[in-house]
């Protein structure tokens, strides 16, 4: 459970500008966690969370720069938790989770930053990613076998 409560903060943050730990807390509550102020605490402690400008002169939660490694092996793990499947059509792959961890994965291969991936959306175990073209798609599918 700690596992996929983790990703979905990164998804969160990585999605949302949160502030607080109350925040943060309220949304992974509308995701269907019950959790406490102080396991936010701890879960923000664990990830190394950092807060950073958001540009509108607030602050937001976000990895810690220094952890960028470490993050990129978080979402490796979310990727080999959740990954059930995958099939193209052309540029598009559609790529089967575990029910519930679609937007998860999603967010860590958007986390990814892959040049071939143009964008995705994901519903509750199905993702569905635009690749800039079909040969593309083949080297999106391969480095998704080697994560897995």
């Amino acid at each position: 459970m700690k596992g996929k409560r983790h990703a979905k903060i990164i998804e969160l943050i990585s999605k949302n500008s949160i502030e607080t730990q109350e925040e943060l807390a309220e949304d992974l509550r509308r995701e269907g966690f019950d959790v406490t102020q102080a396991t936010v605490s701890r879960d923000i402690r664990d990830l190394k969370l950092t807060k950073v400008p958001d540009g509108n002169g607030k602050q937001r939660y976000a990895p810690h720069p220094g952890d960028e490694k470490c993050i990129s092996e978080k979402y490796i793990r979310v990727l080999k938790d959740g990954y059930v499947s995958m099939d193209k059509a052309q540029n598009i792959l559609v790529i089967k989770t575990v029910s519930g961890m679609a937007m998860a994965v999603c967010a860590a291969i958007d986390a990814m930053r892959w040049n071939e991936v143009v964008g995705s959306i994901a519903g509750d175990d199905t993702i569905m990613c635009a690749i800039r073209s079909a040969e593309d798609t083949q080297k999106v599918m391969d480095k998704i076998r080697r994560i897995v």
